[in-house]
């Protein structure tokens, strides 16, 4: 009975968000037009009409009305969520706040005037040493490379490194219609299904609100018309916020103490599953820049996005090809979790990632030679 009313009141959040975004999301467009805060069109970026960008200006205040309301309810009605106020999670979610608080509102300034990425880094390390502080930090790597527990002064700036890192991932891989937000869904509906499973219902309910504000903008994003307003990007301060909560949420999937001995090897393994697609690609641009001896941080065209758009696919078929990328590799790591060493694991996917690449290369290269032979 405890069970299926945790699941009723999951439920029930996750549409209260989605009815919230459906409100709050209108009035944003309605805003923005007026007071013409748009993302420019330029030669790096796909659309080739001013939109706005402040998409993103829904999702945290959407999620804490969400959570503390939902909440308050169960409260109010005299059932209480078990261990809310045991093992610091209170705690833990009070820091959470502000740090996802800070990265909102430096997310609000970087999409209405600019923020140097020196700055913007600085507020992700600050929000990722809150985690830390509230005791969400990586003490295991689940046996990968044959490590098992990491001591404090190694797993303190991983975790720095993995907030910042995935962050930023998600940041980057904002490029067309549907791909960020389309990721993060998979990301979120996962981590929080593992969540719900092991009775972690409290950050079961952060993604699955999470989820449900991304809903109603991922419809706006992908299928809004732009010619009559009705079409908006989430900016950096939706990507910043989602960032760190799925940084939180893999964070707290891979602690060692979520289960006994080594098993949180699975966990760990699922968790960065959903985010394959985004980090890998961070890595490969980076090497990318790194090797032309340009400045690694600053934009290009060479995203796993970019690439599949030069092989001639249109760009609502280059969302769906990378969301079934990312669910391959999820499918896949699932399916082999329990087979093979994770250290395996990774290598495998690693390969795979490297054989994809080369074959879209070659698809690019065909695409360009059939261009110039047609079009001189």
């Amino acid at each position: 009975m405890e069970d299926f009313i945790n699941h009723l009141f999951l439920l029930g959040s996750c549409l209260l968000s989605v009815m919230l975004g459906m409100v709050i999301i209108p009035k944003i467009l309605v805003i923005s037009y007026k007071k013409k805060l748009f993302d420019l069109p330029d030669d790096r970026k796909v659309h080739t009409t001013p939109v706005p960008r402040l998409g993103g200006l829904s999702f945290f205040p959407v999620i804490l009305i969400s959570l503390c309301f939902m909440l308050g309810m169960r409260y109010y009605l005299g059932i209480p969520l078990a261990g809310l106020f045991n093992d610091k999670v209170l705690y833990e979610f009070l820091l959470f706040a502000v740090g996802c608080m800070a990265l909102f509102l430096v997310g609000i300034v970087d999409d209405l005037i600019g923020v140097g990425y020196r700055y913007k880094f600085l507020v992700q390390i600050v929000a990722a040493l809150l985690l830390v502080w509230s005791g969400e930090w990586f003490n295991s790597l689940g046996g990968l490379f044959g490590f098992y527990e990491l001591p404090f002064y190694i797993g303190v700036p991983f975790t720095l490194f993995t907030v910042v890192y995935i962050t930023n991932a998600i940041n980057l891989i904002d490029g067309i219609d549907g791909l960020a937000s389309g990721l993060s869904c998979i990301a979120l509906v996962i981590l929080g299904s593992i969540c719900a499973m092991q009775g972690e219902y409290i950050f079961a309910l952060l993604a699955f609100v999470t989820f449900g504000v991304i809903v109603p903008f991922w419809g706006y994003n992908v299928f809004g018309n732009a010619q009559r307003g009705r079409k908006l990007f989430m900016g950096d301060t939706g990507s910043l916020t989602l960032g760190y909560i799925i940084s939180l949420l893999v964070i707290h999937l891979s602690r060692a103490d979520m289960a006994s001995d080594h098993a949180t090897y699975p966990n760990l393994v699922l968790a960065f599953s959903t985010l394959i697609v985004p980090l890998f690609d961070v890595v490969r641009v980076v090497l990318h820049r790194l090797r032309e001896k340009r400045n690694p941080f600053l934009p290009d065209k060479n995203h796993f996005h970019h690439k599949l758009l030069r092989t001639g696919m249109r760009t609502r078929m280059v969302m769906i090809t990378i969301l079934c990328v990312s669910l391959f590799f999820v499918g896949l790591n699932w399916l082999l979790i329990n087979k093979i060493d994770i250290t395996l694991l990774l290598l495998i996917d690693i390969i795979l990632w490297i054989g994809m690449q080369l074959g879209i290369n070659r698809a690019i290269r065909i695409h360009e030679k059939h261009d110039k032979d047609v079009f001189g």
